[in-house]
């Protein structure tokens, strides 16, 4: 196949840093949150009700972006997106500078806004690019997040052990992240994304039908599970190092940017392991190998051992959302729709679930507030089989796409 027009290859780098900029945004906010913790002198119950305007700016922007993309194309939803990231930097920086538990919560909910309209376009973006690339490109686009939280938790960890004040970290992200930004704008395409009339009523009579598929259901429990496991770890971690393990703020951040670094790398790298053992043994694989890094993490009163375990953790659930994602959208015809639904499954569980997690966490300790996040991928790990294809599908090649013309629905990070 002949390279891809220079436009096509623009296109692509500008993706890559248009999923690299949430990641680095949200790492920044996480490797410093018992910094802001201290700085706002919330109680866990506490900073579970900020992180949940995180939950509701990114359900918010979930469920409104793909009528945006139909509507106006991916390109000014994108770029929507990405400004409202680039001012919830700003808002949470400033919130943080006055110690004002509202503007931070202000602050977070335009990020997930921001994530939740930008990431949705992005995808869109992405399946077309793959097409013109005649290869997969979507998983090492999510790599770019990944990758992106890994600095973003890098930089964070720098700047707690510095002593830097979140306020002026937080806006020397912000510099970094609109310089990141203004290098990808040009290369976003016009047009993309746009539906045709009637479809989107046609979308939504097809959607309806699929909750009633008992194998898009199985995948959506694990899609759930693995989902969770990812946000838990996203929103808490740093916390639960310091405040469960006695670990001080920059360590409790090292050992959160050690879990970002094995995302990265099991999603990078997860490939051709998916191509030797199949989408059901590497998914069951890797619950079981998160299930015994949050035990260990939960159960173990060494530090240390927590620490180490938090690799397992991370690299158990690297390939837990996208890999259920495909199995989704080969669960049957109308891949678009099973994507859609099951993407909104997991959107309930990396964002909605870690506010609960800090309620529960208030009364029992967030090292027992995980355990629920522990039972919950043992279940994924025995649900693993149902993301393999259906009986008598025949297709060999269980981690390509299915034969449906139509571009896969956008799915979060």
């Amino acid at each position: 196949m002949p390279p891809p027009p220079p436009a096509v290859r623009r296109h692509r780098l500008a993706l890559q840093l248009c999923f690299a900029i949430p990641g680095l945004s949200l790492a920044t906010w996480v490797t410093r949150t018992p910094d802001v913790r201290d700085r706002l002198d919330a109680s866990t119950a506490e900073m579970g009700l900020v992180l949940f305007g995180m939950a509701a700016g990114s359900m918010l922007g979930i469920l409104v972006a793909g009528a945006l993309v139909a509507r106006f194309a991916t390109r000014p939803v994108v770029v929507t997106g990405m400004s409202l990231v680039l001012a919830s930097v700003a808002v949470t920086a400033l919130g943080a500078a006055v110690a004002s538990a509202p503007l931070v919560t202000f602050g977070l909910f335009l990020i997930g806004s921001g994530v939740g309209l930008s990431e949705v376009a992005s995808n869109v973006d992405g399946s077309v690019v793959e097409r013109e690339y005649g290869r997969p490109v979507l998983p090492a686009l999510h790599g770019c997040y990944s990758l992106g939280t890994v600095i973003g938790a890098v930089l964070g960890v720098a700047g707690a052990a510095a002593g830097l004040p979140v306020p002026w970290h937080l806006a020397a992200v912000l510099l970094l992240a609109t310089a990141l930004f203004a290098l990808a704008l040009p290369g976003l395409r016009p047009g993309l994304g746009r539906a045709l009339p009637g479809e989107a009523e046609e979308d939504g009579a097809r959607e309806r039908r699929l909750y009633l598929d008992p194998k898009l259901l199985l995948i959506g429990g694990v899609l759930f599970a693995m989902t969770l496991a990812e946000g838990a770890a996203t929103d808490w971690l740093p916390l639960l190092m310091v405040d469960g393990h006695d670990m001080p703020a920059g360590l409790g951040s090292a050992v959160y940017a050690g879990f970002a670094a094995t995302m990265a790398v099991g999603r990078f790298a997860g490939g051709p392991v998916v191509a030797r053992f199949g989408r059901p043994a590497v998914l069951g694989g890797g619950a079981l190998l998160a299930a015994a890094g949050i035990a260990l993490v939960s159960f173990s009163d060494a530090p240390a051992a927590a620490g180490c375990a938090v690799l397992l953790w991370g690299l158990g659930t690297a390939l837990g959302f996208p890999l259920a994602l495909s199995a989704a959208g080969e669960s049957g015809p109308d891949t678009t729709g099973r994507i859609a639904l099951t993407s909104r499954i997991g959107y309930v569980a990396l964002l909605a679930g870690p506010p609960v997690l800090g309620l529960l966490g208030e009364r029992l300790g967030l090292r027992a507030a995980m355990v629920p996040v522990l039972l919950l991928v043992l279940a994924a790990a025995a649900l693993s089989p149902a993301t393999g294809p259906r009986r008598g599908d025949g297709s060999p090649n269980e981690g390509q796409p299915s034969g449906d013309a139509r571009p896969p629905a956008p799915a979060a990070r």
